[in-house]
């Protein structure tokens, strides 16, 4: 009878799976918004299955209406991984600098590590500057987007003024897909989205929203035109709670920056686009963004 009884718990045991002893029983990922749930969901199934098949537990994707969903689904601990711009990861490292570590970035395929703030109208809408949108309908992303409002309110401030003087209306859309088809569909004459820049426009460029975008056929790039360009962005980064057992942040890790080797239709949903490889990074790279982020901050509370 002992002997049954031993080997029932050994057989028991064998069934727990081995990242349950390590502290976790459910891996949680946050994807940021500016894309409808379901497109988000379908672009990161490849990528939740292989997470879960190599940490043994169940692994959920979660798809917050905004950006500030996934923020603060990191600093409170029910996320365990995003990719992240490089201002919703000052956010969280201003806020709280244990929360999460940085450990991969996106690597063009030109071997950059950065992107671009595009700004776009509508092709036959005879905006072809920055200076031609004066006095028209201008959308950003979001707050809490790099690409989509930190970078291009700052640059365009510098170049422009006071955007809420330089343009007959300031919104937020949303997110980047929703600047996108806002444009398209008329609802603004400009906005910004990001993109790698390299490649041809008439096919999003390589990567970015812009491919996003043209790839599940929301908008033709053939009725958009270029109207302004930001300075180089750093790749925002993927990070991992920094409370997690080591073991998986190295599973996952090492899983993420092995993906254009062994599955490069997956990498290419993940990337949202063309890209050579995901390569480490360290919060260094981020720096002056944090401070860009800092100062925003106190302006707005001063």
């Amino acid at each position: 009878m002992k002997t049954f009884a031993a080997a029932l718990l050994i057989a028991s045991a064998a069934l727990v799976p081995a990242a349950s002893a390590q502290g976790i029983t459910q891996f949680n990922i946050g994807i940021l918004g500016g894309e409808n749930a379901q497109d988000r969901l379908t672009n990161q199934e490849c990528y939740r299955a292989r997470i879960e098949a190599e940490l043994g537990v169940p692994v959920k994707v979660f798809t917050p209406a905004d950006y500030d969903g996934v923020i603060q689904g990191l600093l409170g601990g029910t996320l365990d991984m995003a990719w992240l711009g490089a201002s919703g990861y000052a956010k969280i490292f201003l806020t709280n600098g244990d929360a999460v570590e940085v450990v991969l970035t996106k690597q063009n395929v030109d071997g950059s590590t950065g992107y671009y703030s595009i700004g776009f109208a509508r092709k036959d809408s005879g905006i072809t500057s920055l200076e031609g949108a004066k006095g028209k309908k201008f959308a950003f992303a979001e707050p809490n987007s790099t690409s989509g409002y930190l970078v291009p309110g700052a640059e365009m401030v510098a170049s422009v003024g006071k955007l809420e003087e330089f343009f007959s209306e300031v919104k937020f859309s949303g997110g980047h897909e929703q600047s996108i088809v806002g444009v398209a569909n008329g609802d603004f004459d400009a906005a910004v989205a990001w993109a790698d820049g390299l490649g041809n426009w008439e096919d999003g460029y390589n990567s970015g929203a812009f491919r996003r975008a043209s790839d599940a056929g929301l908008v033709d790039m053939n009725d958009l035109v270029e109207i302004w360009k930001s300075k180089l962005i750093p790749e925002g980064p993927m990070v991992v709670r920094k409370a997690l057992p080591q073991d998986v942040k190295d599973k996952v890790t090492k899983l993420t920056a092995d993906l254009h080797e062994t599955d490069r239709k997956c990498a290419y949903g993940v990337a949202a686009g063309e890209a050579r490889d995901f390569v480490p990074v360290t919060h260094a790279e981020y720096e002056g963004v944090v401070a860009a982020r800092k100062l925003q901050e106190s302006a707005r509370k001063n």
